[in-house]
């Protein structure tokens, strides 16, 4: 692993507070909302403790250099004579050492930034840590280099046997990468440019968002504030909604396609000297799935729009008394739906209960999340829109972010990001260098946390009307996360493609868009005016290129996970925290084989999308 600044999926949000601010205390339907508490990383921003732990990393991180650089094959060497001898072992103790420190420094700045983008005092101190920590971290970039130039053989016999046993998961996997690195010359240059490049566009990009604002009847709204009007049952808003959304994306729309093409250019440079083939190919490796499983999901998923997204959003124009619905319908409530708010007390006991009912032991790690302020619900200015669960490192603890509203949509949120945590709890004592797990097996636990919700609320219905509301409320959720993202990937795909050939104007990018969101949802979807510009706000584009799919695999491996508990649940939740607990130290290949499950056989995917066909036919039949 060569330490990067986590992005993407880690980075948002948090403030310091000991207990819940008066704004979330006077939301009285919702109850008081936690805000986290940071100083299990640290006391503050101008904590002694922080700022002696980054001189630390700086001063250790050159000291590691100075004691191995140029001489990891000696140790090699050495340990292979000797079979006593554990020189390489206690230097990849080291190394794991000083990334769960330059982790848990990154982690903070990166929390305390997303909690308010639009604090001038918290932008530079998250400016100043990327800084430091890409200086620092520079140091360490020809450890893994050099393990990688060993030979193959001897790594196998040294990780073999004694203490470095213990690390062959990881030697194995960072291997993978060896035909894609560099000199070492080349990849300082990366690493160090990144934080004037890359890093500097994904900044300008959130910080912008961050300060957008939507009018609608007169008042002046956030992102996460007017997008969740899209689920209001007020036809008439949820169209001023995505008016709103239009208008001020369009306005901002330069920043955005500038933003888009730089990055895109910019991976097409890295990718290029890496001498990666295909667009993806780099979030593939990262990922560490087969460009073909991947080729073969979407492929699938693709086949399968007829009989998913167009078979649904049929069926829901009918329930409106439609032919067809326009864009702003798309996520509405049911016209016969009960409007109902879920206080976060509420959503906390169904959350907990649907996990315990599964696993005690799942559920006693969720529910650390709530009694030891581990979370950051509220709607804030400035605070990062969406939800994470951002991992931190081994020696501390996850965090998570939601922006909770009381929207039954907003309670599977709640349920999804808690599985990240649990997972990323389990998979902690890997250690910094395999916990970590590939995006792919990330979207599992979460995914399979919003299930077991789902399948909870499912069993305490009572009539056919909330059973359709729960039902078509999850076909939707899943049709977001598979064929949406699968449409995510297919757009990302087209405009890196042709960023190849040159710079994109607003207008291309815009019809790229349409063109994928046009073949995913359908005819009974009107894709109309000011639709175009929607590309704009998805954060996934810019932080984190082709992450989209992973979505859509972890739906679809859970839809099959779940088919083996339905069939056999004796013994499946001990496999299944299993699984979750190997973190990044095994294959997916290998975590899936116990539940009998090959993602590399294109008939794996048909099972997962099989799941979402029965529930569409579910709702047909209530028609009837």
């Amino acid at each position: 692993m060569i330490f990067s600044l986590p992005f993407g999926l880690f980075e948002v949000v948090a403030r310091a507070a000991a207990a819940p601010t008066a704004a979330s205390e006077s939301d009285a339907p919702l109850g008081p909302l936690p805000e986290w508490v940071l100083a299990d990383l640290y006391p503050s921003m101008d904590s002694p403790l922080y700022a002696r732990d980054l001189e630390r990393a700086a001063v250790e991180c050159k000291a590691f250099a100075a004691a191995y650089r140029g001489k990891i094959g000696e140790l090699a060497a050495a340990d292979r004579k000797d079979s006593n001898s554990a020189l390489l072992a206690q230097a990849v103790e080291r190394y794991e050492a000083l990334e769960d420190l330059l982790g848990r420094i990154t982690s903070y700045a990166s929390l305390v930034y997303y909690g308010d983008t639009t604090d001038p005092a918290r932008a530079k101190f998250f400016g100043d840590a990327q800084e430091k920590i890409t200086a620092a971290s520079t140091h360490l970039l020809f450890f893994q280099l050099e393990l990688n130039r060993l030979d193959d053989a001897l790594v196998a016999a040294l990780a073999a046997r004694g203490a470095l046993a213990h690390y062959r998961p990881w030697l194995e996997d960072i291997r993978k990468e060896k035909p894609y690195e560099l000199s070492d010359e080349a990849e300082r240059l990366f690493h160090e440019k990144a934080v004037t490049g890359s890093s500097a566009f994904s900044r300008l990009f959130d910080e912008t968002i961050a300060t957008l604002r939507f009018k609608v009847r007169d008042k002046d709204l956030g992102l996460e504030e007017v997008l969740n009007l899209l689920q209001d049952r007020d036809g008439a808003l949820r169209k001023e909604a995505v008016e709103a959304i239009a208008a001020t994306l369009q306005q901002n729309l330069r920043t955005f396609g500038l933003v888009t093409n730089v990055l895109a250019k910019d991976k097409e440079i890295s990718d290029r000297w890496r001498g990666f083939i295909d667009v993806a190919d780099s979030r593939h490796l990262a990922n560490r799935v087969e460009r073909e499983v991947v080729d073969a999901l979407v492929a699938t998923v693709r086949a399968a729009y007829p009989r998913l997204s167009h078979r649904y959003y049929r069926l829901k124009a009918k329930w409106f008394g439609k032919d067809v619905l326009d864009y702003w319908d798309r996520n509405a409530p049911l016209p016969d739906a009960e409007t109902r708010s879920f206080a976060w007390a509420e959503a906390r006991d169904m959350v907990l209960g649907a996990y315990a009912a599964f696993s005690p032991d799942m559920a006693a790690i969720a529910r650390r999340f709530f009694d030891r302020n581990w979370i950051d619900a509220p709607v804030r200015p400035g605070k990062a829109p969406g939800a994470f669960a951002h991992p931190t490192v081994p020696s501390a603890h996850p965090y998570i972010l939601v922006n909770y509203q009381g929207k039954p949509r907003d309670v599977m949120t709640l349920a999804h990001e808690l599985g990240h945590g649990v997972h990323q709890v389990l998979a902690a004592p890997n250690g910094a260098l395999m916990a970590p797990t590939p995006l792919t097996l990330a979207e599992t636990a979460s995914v399979f946390g919003e299930m077991l919700t789902f399948k909870a609320l499912l069993a305490k219905t009572s009539s056919v009307a909330e059973r359709r509301m729960l039902l078509a409320g999850k076909v939707e959720d899943m049709l977001n996360t598979v064929v949406r993202q699968i449409a995510f990937y297919t757009f990302e795909r087209k405009l890196h493609l042709e960023r190849r050939e040159g710079e994109l104007t607003t207008d291309r990018i815009c019809a790229l868009w349409m063109s994928a969101q046009s073949e995913s949802l359908g005819p009974s979807i009107r894709l109309g005016p000011g639709y175009e510009t929607f590309w704009a706000y998805i954060p996934h584009f810019i932080h984190s290129p082709f992450y989209v799919y992973a979505y859509a695999f972890g739906d679809c491996l859970v839809n099959s996970l779940y088919g083996v508990y339905e069939g056999a649940r004796e013994g499946f939740a001990e496999r299944y925290l299993a699984m979750l607990s190997a973190g990044g130290s095994k294959h997916y290949s290998e975590l899936l084989a116990p539940f009998g499950l090959d993602a590399r056989d294109p008939s794996f995917w048909h099972i997962g999308l099989k799941v979402i066909e029965t529930m569409i036919g579910e709702l047909e039949r209530l028609e009837c």
